[in-house]
């Protein structure tokens, strides 16, 4: 499977499938010399009978996924929301997810990365507490996931695109919760649009919330750089550092970026969590993607990821942004190699306009620190935005 990845974009590489057949009627036989009890493979009979029937069944169960309905489950509470449906937003159906105990609680918009990279398959595992606590958005961007639509050319969409997408969405979420402001929160490259969006329509949103935030993207990659090289050091891992090296000429002149597989292997990706599993587990059994779903999200990564990559790297988040008027806040892994905390802070404190400023390090998390490291950021933003 081919790798896409930049900065805080997420990496799919080829996943080992780790689940065997067990328990293959196994017959014991008894012997009368020793009381040994030896235990017999099973016949090349019954053998070949379960691979067909595996065989049969593997093809059932991938068709009935691929075309089986999508919902998202109910959630108790007081006055609970939970749908999952399209939305027009300036021409384009784009998949909103909506969900929370309680529709008066403050509301959040999730801006997803990868590029083309949704989050709403696997998400609601993470997000249990967070939804106690406010009504939480997320969206499929034009051109990704249950927002791709086959046989439409989505090569002239832009980041400015997207911004203008979520300007919108954020419109239709104010007037369809009532809410006069929401709280704005980009992962990854969803930081290069929701930025932006912030620094467009301050009025729309109460604070900016950037998740392993991009910044000035050579900076971050020569950071990541030199953290890969020192990994690979302290591993023994010669080859692998002595390649590293030979990158740095071409990371300086913004022509290449570290590439992911080496990220991912020495631990700058996630920690504690294997987000690709989470992917796939949720495509084969989760409940708001099914397969054909699945399909459109790695045929949009395909087709149209790079192009947003390249635009990510040859115009810089800092360089388009640098006044926010409303608070801002970053939170980063400490062992995050996406994107970098060290030009994070220093993107983050060379901000202008009014409002606060704070960086938040997750000691124990890489890129995912929301996901990572759940439960203090769900307590971080109820302190931060809700006072208890």
């Amino acid at each position: 499977m081919r790798e896409f990845s930049f900065q805080g974009f997420i990496c799919y590489n080829a996943l080992e499938n780790s689940t065997g057949i067990k328990g293959a009627d196994i017959t014991m036989n008894k012997t009368k010399q020793d009381g040994n009890i030896p235990v017999n493979k099973p016949s090349k009979k019954r053998l070949k009978w379960i691979l067909i029937t595996a065989a049969l069944i593997l093809p059932v169960f991938l068709l009935i996924r691929f075309i089986s309905p999508t919902w998202t489950p109910r959630i108790q509470g007081s006055n609970p929301i939970s749908e999952l449906r399209s939305v027009a937003i300036n021409g384009a159906d784009l998949t909103v997810l909506i969900r929370g105990t309680d529709k008066n609680n403050p509301v959040l918009i999730f801006v997803h990365g990868g590029p083309c990279c949704s989050e709403i398959p696997y998400v609601r595992k993470y997000q249990d507490e967070l939804e106690k606590d406010f009504t939480i958005v997320h969206y499929d961007q034009r051109g990704s996931g249950r927002s791709y639509k086959a046989g439409q050319d989505y090569s002239d969409v832009t980041a400015k695109t997207h911004v203008d997408d979520l300007i919108a969405l954020t419109e239709y979420v104010e007037d369809y919760l009532n809410k006069d402001k929401v709280i704005l929160l980009g992962h990854s490259f969803g930081t290069y649009i929701a930025t932006q969006a912030a620094s467009l329509r301050p009025d729309l949103y109460e604070a900016y919330v950037g998740i392993g935030q991009m910044s000035d993207t050579i900076k971050s990659e020569l950071n990541t750089l030199d953290k890969c090289i020192a990994a690979a050091e302290e591993k023994g891992d010669k080859t692998d550092a002595e390649k590293l090296r030979d990158l740095k000429p071409s990371i300086q002149s913004g022509t290449a970026i570290v590439p992911r597989d080496y990220v991912r292997k020495y631990g700058f990706a996630a920690r504690k969590i294997d987000d690709n599993r989470d992917y796939v587990l949720a495509f084969l059994f989760g409940t708001e993607y099914n397969l054909f779903n699945a399909a459109g999200f790695y045929m949009a990564s395909a087709k149209y990821q790079d192009a947003l990559v390249m635009e990510g790297l040859t115009h810089p988040i800092t360089e388009i942004v640098t006044n926010l008027d409303i608070p801002v806040y970053f939170v980063m892994g400490k062992y995050d190699g996406m994107t970098s905390p060290e030009a994070a802070k220093e993107y983050l404190d060379s901000l202008g306009g009014e409002g606060a400023r704070e960086m938040v390090i997750y000691e124990e998390s890489a890129h995912y620190p929301q996901f990572e490291q759940r439960q203090a950021f769900s307590k971080w933003m109820r302190e931060t935005f809700k006072g208890k």
